[in-house]
This record gives structure tokens, sequence and C-alpha cells, in this order.
């Protein structure tokens, strides 16, 4: 077992971090390089419908031929599923599995009052994850696996917070939706209370028109629109969040698991 801690990339949201990683790539390259699998904050489609397409042309420039599978995971049956090929995924030379359940559990905990309610802290947040974890799919892979000459490397893309106070912002109907950050050409609100990015090109971001801005959130604050204001501040007050600046959304695990010898 080895352990390690990296830094996440702004935003600390899957279309950025996760991209990212499978690109080898910041954003704006991504943006400009591969326009075709990068898709912009007010397109509908799936923010990481490409990740597959991207790790495949990082292999390409690296000149890497590897023999690798692509799964990504969202219920316990595709979970099933993947563990029935157990014996192709070992013929590999690498084999990535993409698990949402916790990415999922954030997004249901912000709409669902009895989630919220069990999940209603971040010790009752874990215990949760704890328990899918060790009656998962995963967890059974990784069991099988002990008998196996394998490494694998847990990590993810980014953290979450627990977010405490909201800050009012007004934006046009193209600003994005997250509530850790924001990117807009018509963005209104107090540059005290965020970190302000007027320049996206400096943290390598695309930008969707010229005068386009990023501003991020910090510690446990949320940006809410000034519209119905005390509705939404109240709504989404005590809700996991990730896009900002914080230690548990940038700093991240990652985790080297190998054989022991016998």
């Amino acid at each position: 077992l080895d352990e390690d801690i990296y830094c996440s990339i702004l935003p600390t949201a899957t279309q950025f971090s996760r991209n990212a990683i499978f690109a080898g790539m910041m954003p704006s390259r991504i943006a400009a390089t591969t326009p075709q699998y990068w898709i912009g904050e007010h397109e509908e489609e799936s923010k990481n419908e490409f990740e597959e397409e991207l790790f495949k042309n990082q292999l390409a420039g690296k000149r890497l031929r590897l023999k690798w599978s692509y799964h990504k995971i969202s219920n316990s049956q595709e979970g099933r599923k993947v563990n029935e090929k157990i014996k192709q995924l070992l013929e590999n030379d690498l084999n990535i599995l993409v698990f949402n359940f916790v990415d999922i559990l954030s997004h249901a905990r912000t709409e669902i009052g009895l989630i919220r309610d069990l999940a209603g802290d971040e010790s009752a947040y874990r215990s949760i994850v704890r328990s899918w974890f060790i009656h998962s799919p995963l967890f059974e892979l990784l069991n099988i696996l002990t008998s196996h000459p394998v490494k694998i490397i847990f990590s993810t893309d980014h953290g979450t917070i627990r977010v405490q106070n909201p800050l009012k912002i007004i934006g046009d109907k193209k600003t994005s939706a997250n509530l850790r950050y924001k990117m807009g050409r018509n963005l209104n609100y107090n540059p005290a209370e965020v970190f302000e990015l007027r320049d996206p090109a400096a943290a390598f971001l695309p930008r969707a028109n010229i005068s386009s801005r990023y501003i991020f959130a910090r510690n446990k604050d949320y940006l809410v629109y000034q519209n119905n204001f005390n509705y939404y501040a109240g709504y989404y007050k005590d809700t996991f969040q990730h896009g900002g600046i914080s230690m548990q959304e940038m700093l991240l695990p990652v985790v080297l698991l190998e054989p022991v010898s016998k």
C-alpha cells in the first residue's frame, strides 16, 4: 500500500478535472486541439461523454501501444457485468473503471429529502459511502484480484464540501449553473467574497467568448442568484457541492495497491 496526495485543477468539477486526467491535458488545450470532445457549459450533452476517446488520444500522443479497456459504472448491475469479464480483463495491460456512486450520492442528497436526512453531516455521508463500498461490485472485484499479480491505483478527480454560507450574485441566462463556480460574461458579485479569474487562459481554462470570466467560491461558501435568493439559499444550505476552492475539494488521495508476496 502506497499513499500520496495530489492537487485537482479548477474548477473542481468532473467536466474539467476528470476530462483533464483522461486527456493528459488542461481543459483549454482539450478544447483547442480536440474540440469534438469538449462539451461547452451551455450544451445539454453529458460533459464527460468522451473520456474513452480522450484517453485513446493521450496514448497515441505518447506512442504507447497498450491493450486496455474502459468502463463507466453507475449501478450495481453494470459493476457485476464487469466482474463477469474478469478473465478477459486480466489479459489487458490496463483497465480503467470509473465508479460514479459517490458523485450520484452527492446529487441525490441535494434533491432527495430522505437521503439528506440519512447523510446529515460529513460523518454520516462517509458512513453511507463505506456501507456502499463493502457491499459493492468494486469490493467484490478487489477480493477477486487478491489472488492475481496485478497493481491497482485508486484516485478521484475532485472532492466535495458541505456548504454553509450563501453569496449573492447576478448573472445572465448563459451563466453556468454550478454553485461553487460561475463562468459567464455578465457577472455581478462582490470581488472580495470570491476568487476571481478575469483571464481564463491563466488557469488553462476555455472561454465561451472574449469577455468570459470565472469566479470561484471559497471555504464553505456557495453562489446563489439574486432572484428567489432566500429560497435557494435555504434549499442548498448544508448540501455537498464541488467546483470551488477548498482543501476538501482540491487535495485528492491517490493509492497504489500491490499484491503481497507469499
